[in-house]
């Protein structure tokens, strides 16, 4: 069933799950985003701690919240459990809209915290069907982009399209301290891809490598960035609202984007 009104695409900042024991300015940023929307019919979040090789879709009736973290964080945190039922048909329309892609309707996998840490905030009910959309590790930026970009006519159906993930996310030198300071590296970078988006500049923002050192250091690894890329293929070059933006931890951007 096709609406009047296409729904919006969303990617995340989500740091560390420990957000979710907190009402600081990301989770407030979170709630305020899902009460500007109307209320989706499901959600395909594609989130950075769900990469796989090939692409797949979670295809169970009842996902299971997974605590994929260590137990050096709050124990309270295993606790938390986020019920959302799952979406066979959702998963299938996923399959055929990216055929001919090999897409796995998977049983295993759930909702990981890059999922629920965030819709545990923005629809505390859990009361809308959810579908996580597994990153192939094998892809170009280019070639996640083109997926995200093949999945947008779901907007058409009522269905969010969420990336869930960070712009600048280096845990290895992070402080556990709320009140320091960003590194300047971290701030040029989220701000020369924010600049990127905000021009609809995809050339620049494929360029990132060359910014050298503050590319290295703000991606030690892709993990995280690759789901911005899938938000902004499904945008469909709908243009951006930032509605949360600071570094936590010195090396967390916690900046977060409405599309359309």
């Amino acid at each position: 069933m096709t609406t009047n009104t296409r729904m919006p695409v969303v990617f995340f900042g989500h740091g560390s799950p420990t957000n979710v024991m907190e009402d600081n300015n990301a989770t407030r940023g979170w709630q305020e985003i899902a009460k500007s929307l109307p209320k989706p019919k499901a959600i395909l979040c594609v989130s950075a701690h769900w990469c796989t090789r090939g692409t797949a879709v979670t295809a169970m009736d009842t996902p299971r919240t997974i605590h994929d973290f260590g137990r050096s964080l709050p124990a309270p945190l295993f606790d938390f459990q986020y019920p959302a039922p799952g979406s066979p048909e959702l998963a299938e329309q996923v399959a055929e809209l990216l055929a001919p892609t090999d897409v796995t309707l998977d049983q295993s996998w759930g909702l990981d915290h890059g999922t629920w840490s965030v819709l545990l905030k923005a629809w505390p009910d859990a009361d809308i069907p959810v579908v996580q959309l597994g990153i192939d590790v094998a892809l170009s930026d280019r070639e996640h982009f083109d997926i995200g970009k093949r999945l947008a006519p779901l907007r058409d159906e009522g269905i969010l399209i969420a990336g869930s993930g960070n712009i600048v996310h280096n845990l290895g030198i992070m402080e556990w301290n709320e009140q320091a300071e960003p590194y300047d590296w971290a701030i040029r970078f989220n701000d020369y891809i924010k600049s990127a988006i905000r021009d609809g500049d995809m050339d620049k923002f494929y360029a990132y490598p060359d910014l050298g050192k503050d590319a290295q250091l703000a991606l030690p690894g892709p993990d995280h960035f690759w789901p911005l890329l899938y938000a902004l293929g499904a945008a469909d070059g709908d243009s951006a609202a930032f509605k949360t933006d600071f570094i936590q931890y010195k090396s967390l951007a916690m900046t977060s984007a409405v599309f359309g």
